[in-house]
C-alpha cells in the first residue's frame, strides 16, 4: 500500500466543483489512489473535499499579496514536514506553481506537475537541485520547450470522466458557453466580442478569484460587455457544468496563452458539444478542426464559428473524447509512477 501526500497551490480549494484544471486533477489522483487500496493525503485550503486524508490550511482573510503568500509558504513547508514524519509518506505530490517555496528537505521522492505554462516558472525551479525530485508536464506540447534532464519525465496527458460526461443529455440551446477563471490571460473578452458580432447568446461560468488584476479585469472588460443574452454564471459545480455543457450550442475557450491542457474543451468533447477555441498550446491539438469543433484566429472568426457549431456532428465529439481523453489511462500513469518511484 502506497502512503502518497499531494500538496495542492495555498489558495485554490480542491474538490469535484473546483475552478482550476491543476486543482481537478490533484482531486482526480486522490479518488483514484482511494479506490485502489492506497492511502492519500492531501495538503489544501480549508474548504477542500477530498476522498482521502485532508490536511487543511487557513485561507487568508485579506487580498493575496506577498505577505498572504509567504505565510501560505511557511504553513505548507510546515504541514509537508509533519505530515512526512506522521504518515511515513512514500512520495510527496507538488502541483501548485509555487511549488519550490516549499520543497521538503532531501529524503523522502517528490514528483512536481508542471501545469501550467513553463514560462511561469522561475527558470532556477525547473532545475531544481534537491535530489529524488522529479518533473514532468501535462501535454507533449507543453514539455517540447523543456530541456531535456534526468530530472525530467514523460508527460501524463490528463483525461477526464468521459462515460460520466456522455450519458447525460440535453436539447441543445442557442447559447454558446465558456468555462474557467475569470483573468486577463483567458481571454474572455473576446468572446464576448464574438458573440456581439455574430448576435449569440453566450454564458460564462467562473470564478473571479481575488487578485487585484483579475477583479479589475472583469470589472473593466467583462462587467461592460454583459447584457441580457451575454450573462455571467459565476462558479459551476460538476453537475450543473456538465448539464450547461450538454445543452450548450459550442464551448468558448479564447485563451490568450499556451494552454498547457483543457479540461473543459475534454469534457466538451465528451458531452457531444463541439469547441470552438484559439489555437493555444495544447489546444491546437485536442480541437480537430472543422470535425470536433473550430480553431479560429481572432474574435471575427470567432463569431463565424459561433454559427457553424451547429453543424458539428455530436457523436463524433463523444467518439474523439473516449479514444483519446480516458481518465482511467491517466490517473494509471500516476499510480505506475508513484510506484517506480516509492521503490527508486
Amino acid at each position: 500500500m502506497l502512503r502518497v501526500l499531494n500538496v495542492a497551490f495555498p489558495f485554490a480549494p480542491v474538490s469535484p466543483d473546483t475552478v482550476g484544471g491543476a486543482e481537478q486533477v490533484l482531486g482526480q489522483i486522490d479518488r483514484a489512489l482511494t479506490a485502489a487500496g492506497h492511502r492519500s493525503f492531501v495538503i489544501a485550503c480549508e474548504g477542500s473535499r477530498v476522498a482521502g486524508t485532508l490536511i487543511a490550511m487557513p485561507v487568508p482573510s485579506g487580498p493575496l499579496d506577498a505577505k498572504a503568500r509567504a505565510q501560505a509558504h511557511r504553513n505548507h513547508r510546515e504541514a509537508i514536514a509533519a505530515a512526512i514524519a506522521r504518515h511515513r509518506i512514500d512520495v510527496v505530490h507538488l502541483h501548485g506553481i509555487d511549488f519550490f517555496a516549499y520543497l521538503p528537505p532531501p529524503g523522502v521522492p517528490v514528483l512536481v506537475t508542471l501545469h501550467l505554462p513553463l514560462s511561469w516558472y522561475p527558470p532556477e525551479a525547473l532545475s531544481p537541485e534537491r535530489p529524488d525530485t522529479w518533473l514532468h508536464g501535462v501535454s507533449a506540447s507543453q514539455q517540447c520547450g523543456l530541456a531535456r534532464s534526468e530530472r525530467l519525465l514523460p508527460p501524463v496527458e490528463n483525461g477526464v470522466a468521459v462515460g460520466e460526461l456522455a450519458r447525460v443529455r440535453h436539447a441543445r440551446r442557442g447559447y454558446a458557453l465558456a468555462l474557467g477563471r475569470i483573468c486577463p490571460e483567458k481571454g474572455y473578452h473576446l468572446a464576448l466580442d464574438a458573440a456581439h458580432r455574430s448576435d449569440r447568446p453566450l454564458l460564462i461560468g467562473g470564478q473571479v478569484y481575488p487578485y487585484e488584476t483579475h477583479r479589475q479585469y472583469f470589472d473593466e472588460a467583462i462587467a461592460p460587455r454583459l447584457d441580457r443574452r451575454r450573462r455571467f454564471l459565476g462558479p459551476l459545480g460538476f453537475r450543473r457544468k456538465r448539464r450547461f455543457l450538454a445543452a450548450a450550442r459550442c464551448l468558448v475557450v479564447p485563451s490568450l496563452v499556451p494552454e498547457t491542457s483543457s479540461l473543459v474543451a475534454m469534457e466538451a468533447l465528451a458531452c457531444g458539444t463541439p469547441v470552438v477555441a484559439f489555437p493555444s498550446g495544447a489546444l491546437a491539438d485536442i480541437v480537430e478542426h472543422g470535425r470536433t469543433g473550430f480553431l479560429v484566429r481572432d474574435a471575427a472568426e470567432m463569431a463565424d464559428a459561433l454559427e457553424e457549431a451547429a453543424a458539428i456532428d455530436p457523436g463524433l465529439c463523444r467518439e474523439a473524447a473516449f479514444a483519446r481523453f480516458s481518465l482511467e489511462r491517466s490517473m494509471g500513469r500516476y499510480l505506475e509512477l508513484y510506484e517506480r518511484l516509492a521503490g527508486s
